[in-house]
């Protein structure tokens, strides 16, 4: 599946303009974090936009999400490492991550969400406005952006990144496509 196709797929299975957002974003940091690894952009692209593809699915079941989606996404035929890493990015099912693809995501999920609520709290509400340090002190503020697990986002320490590395390059990602995001 490539891109325009994993679109349109996100277009026919998610209805929340946000969460297609936050897809997007995701995209764009996994392709970020892949080039840096040097490994396929168009593959952890790919599992970072679908990732919550289940989500209209599941949402009134939560325990079920990622579940979903990962069949949704073997259904259509989709590598199996992009199958496993969307499955292992919630921790409900207790699914290990063993690749670092599905480290990437597991972390880069909840990264995207800190990052648009400290751009959002800036008077700009631009991400061409923040920096990573700006980011990293909103990080460490634990009643901003509670629903961004500060937990989960510290896993990039398994990627071998530092976290002011890691949201340097979460944040630059993003800051590409601004204009996609509305930000």
């Amino acid at each position: 599946m490539d891109k325009q196709e994993a679109l349109k797929f996100v277009e026919e299975k998610v209805t929340n303009r946000n969460l297609v957002k936050h897809m997007l974003a995701t995209e764009a940091v996994m392709r970020a974090l892949a080039r840096k690894f040097g490994e396929d952009e168009d593959k952890w692209g790919i599992a970072g936009l679908l990732h919550d593809i289940d989500y209209d699915k599941t949402k009134d079941d939560p325990k079920k999400h990622s579940l979903v989606g990962g069949e949704m996404l073997k259904e259509k035929g989709l590598d199996e490492e992009i199958v496993h890493a969307v499955k292992a990015h919630n921790d409900v099912h207790g699914i290990e991550r063993k690749t670092l693809m599905d480290k990437a995501l597991y972390s880069t999920d909840p990264l995207t969400g800190l990052i648009v609520a400290a751009a959002l709290i800036h008077p700009e509400k631009k991400l061409s406005a923040i920096d990573a340090r700006f980011v990293l002190n909103r990080y460490n503020e634990n009643s901003f952006a509670r629903g961004a697990n500060r937990g989960q986002i510290a896993k990039c320490s398994e990627l071998g990144l530092s976290l002011e590395e890691f949201i340097e390059i979460g944040l630059k990602a993003m800051q590409e496509i601004a204009d996609d995001l509305g930000l």
